[in-house]
């Protein structure tokens, strides 16, 4: 039986904590920028240190935007953490907060397609694909999961989900864990019609068998 440690902060102060991080300036509609809720990120990463995925291990953050898990992760120890993300915008509101609250985490600006860095652990939200534009955008952020990781904790629109299984198994990937979540999207663009709208997401975790 392998004892996994327990995180030393409760769920809630990890919260307060991610509630700091800075979302974005200018958020593009294109590659669907919708910062995760710090109470969702904590959850998240409390889900995967509980399973082993985050303590002492290399994690990526896939499309990191300006890095809420990637703070997440490195607060609850992980051993390297890297955030990468296509905005060269979103990368510098992360580094500047890595650097102003003494964080080591590495935030590079890169198309996910040319990911190459190996990891324990992927934690993402890529985009949903709910745009037109960037429908399918979240295939490409599953495949290169598969291509670096052993686990993948990734989100997705819940009516999505029996697509992303079919993609899993194609891959020959196996989903073990599943969580339904409330996303509060708040008006954020010139197409959103409401000030708030609740939209029904799933996470999954997957085992990659790289």
């Amino acid at each position: 039986m392998i004892l996994i440690p327990k995180l030393t902060m409760k769920q809630k102060d990890l919260e307060i904590i991610l509630q700091k991080v800075p979302t974005y300036e200018s958020p593009n509609p294109f590659i669907e920028q919708y910062m995760t809720p710090a109470s969702i990120t904590a959850d998240i990463i409390f889900t995967a240190f509980g399973f082993g995925d985050i303590q002492d291990k290399k994690v990526v953050d896939l499309g990191c935007g300006t890095g809420i898990f990637s703070f997440g992760a490195k607060i609850a120890n992980a051993r390297e953490v890297i955030g990468i993300d296509i905005d060269e915008q979103a990368i510098k509101i992360a580094q500047n907060y890595a650097e102003k609250n003494k964080e080591d985490i590495e935030f590079i600006t890169k198309d996910v397609k040319y990911v190459d860095s190996k990891c324990d652990t992927v934690i993402m939200n890529p985009p949903f694909g709910a745009q037109k534009s960037n429908r399918w955008a979240d295939r490409g952020f599953i495949e290169k999961g598969f291509e670096i990781s052993k686990v993948i904790y990734s989100l997705h629109l819940t009516k999505t989900v029996p697509f992303i299984e079919k993609l899993v198994s194609s891959l020959n990937g196996e989903i073990d864990f599943k969580k339904n979540y409330l996303f509060p999207i708040k008006h954020t663009y010139f197409f959103h019609q409401k000030k708030v709208e609740n939209v029904d997401i799933t996470l999954l975790r997957i085992l990659t068998k790289r």
